[in-house]
């Protein structure tokens, strides 16, 4: 039964958002618009089925083509990264880091990772996370002296003092707002020294380092968790890759049965999908193409008077501040702002934050979905246009106004598909 006719409330609040995302551009970095080949698997039959254990090692009948579709997701996943091990099964990012510090630490050894306001995540040691509450994090920092070419990049001496002083078992790489190519072979090196194990969530962005556009973590990373919704453009879910076949039997058990019951198999085949796009000739250039967009989008808006982190950017995001531009302009007006007009942004806090949290000082842009779109740097110069005029504006209804008129010229050029 079609759901127009057997649930039309929810088929209706469906076709809203369907519009929503063709009237509307999506510049929140960590969101991505998924093919309808993914879609089409994520709501296929094999959402009918419980399939704990893994292939071949199931706990209920039945299960010959989930094998089949996990063990394909599993062979395009490490192919892809050029890994030996992974496991398809986290239902989020979130879990996949749970998974990995269940399986490599006792309650309340360290690992050190950035601290939270210099771009780092939830799951990496905050405070009001599991990880921060479980576990004993110690931070590292990006370069604070902006009088420094490289201000806003990590600080490598910040992270060898945490690593000589702490001695963590872990060392964490990978962000969520972190603008610049991350050297995981410094960073290996780094952890080498300490005889720690090197650790990268690269869920921000997987699809530029599957693409070519960003350094790949393997060989130098002894495990590696992330998303592959964001710049990998698949289905929202979590992965874990290794090339140890130790750790990954650790990591197994921490998923299953330590972490979680039984996986989604439509998920996993939309994984599967996912990884196969991914493998494709055409992705290299995709994702080429969304380092420039940013590049692009970077450079328009500097020019324009705003006050970048890092000055710019090497991957698929941006983060603004708004501070020189107009003091009073706080993060989260700017991105209810950005909204109004059809800019979908969200507020972030900015290196040296005058404020919390839930009002920050900037917002962060991403080009994946954009770029997924079609657009172009020229097209992304004409955005930044707007992004900027909507900025300046005040909150005034006309010049808003003006500004979603833009928006929408925009959007209809480029339809979704």
């Amino acid at each position: 039964m079609k759901l127009e006719s057997s649930d039309p409330v929810v088929a209706q609040i469906i076709a809203k958002e369907r519009v929503r995302q063709q009237n509307t551009l999506e510049m929140i970095a960590s969101e991505n618009h998924a093919s309808e080949a993914v879609m089409e698997a994520q709501g296929s039959v094999m959402t009918n089925k419980y399939a704990e254990g893994y292939p071949g090692r199931r706990y209920y009948s039945g299960c010959e083509h989930y094998d089949e579709v996990e063990n394909l997701a599993i062979k395009r996943l490490c192919e892809l990264f050029g890994c030996k091990y992974a496991n398809v099964q986290p239902h989020s990012g979130a879990n996949a880091n749970f998974a990995v510090q269940f399986a490599l630490f006792n309650p309340g050894d360290k690992f050190a990772a950035i601290e939270l306001s210099n771009g780092g995540h939830l799951t990496h040691g905050s405070a009001v996370n599991v990880s921060g509450k479980w576990l004993t994090p110690v931070t590292y920092r990006l370069v604070q002296d902006e009088s420094r070419s490289d201000w806003g990049y990590l600080d490598f001496d910040s992270v060898e003092a945490v690593m000589k002083e702490h001695r963590p078992k872990v060392i964490m790489c990978g962000y969520s707002a972190y603008p610049r190519e991350i050297d995981f072979k410094k960073f290996r090196e780094i952890a080498d020294r300490y005889n720690a194990i090197l650790w990268a969530d690269i869920a921000h962005i997987a699809g530029l380092c599957a693409g070519g556009a960003h350094m790949n973590p393997f060989p130098h990373c002894h495990v590696v968790t992330s998303t592959t919704h964001k710049t990998l453009r698949g289905p929202r879910g979590g992965i874990i890759m290794t090339d140890d076949e130790e750790l990954s039997k650790a990591f197994n058990k921490a998923v299953f049965p330590g972490s979680q019951g039984g996986p989604l198999m439509h998920v996993i085949a939309a994984k599967a999908v996912a990884f196969g796009e991914a493998l494709r000739p055409e992705f290299k250039t995709y994702s080429a193409q969304v380092v420039r967009n940013a590049k692009r989008l970077a450079s328009e808006l500097s020019g324009k008077g705003y006050k970048l982190a890092s000055r710019g950017t090497d991957n698929h995001l941006i983060l603004i501040d708004l501070r020189p531009v107009d003091a009073d302009l706080t993060g989260k007006t700017a991105a209810l702002w950005l909204e109004q007009v059809g800019i979908i942004a969200n507020m972030n806090t900015v290196p040296n934050e005058s404020r919390s949290p839930m009002q920050t000082s900037g917002v962060r842009l991403g080009t994946p979905a954009l770029t997924t779109r079609g657009l172009l740097e020229s097209d992304i110069a004409e955005v930044a246009g707007i992004i900027d005029m909507t900025l300046r504006s005040k909150g005034e209804a006309t010049k808003l106004a003006e500004a979603g008129q833009r928006v929408r010229a925009v959007c209809e050029r480029f339809p979704m598909h």
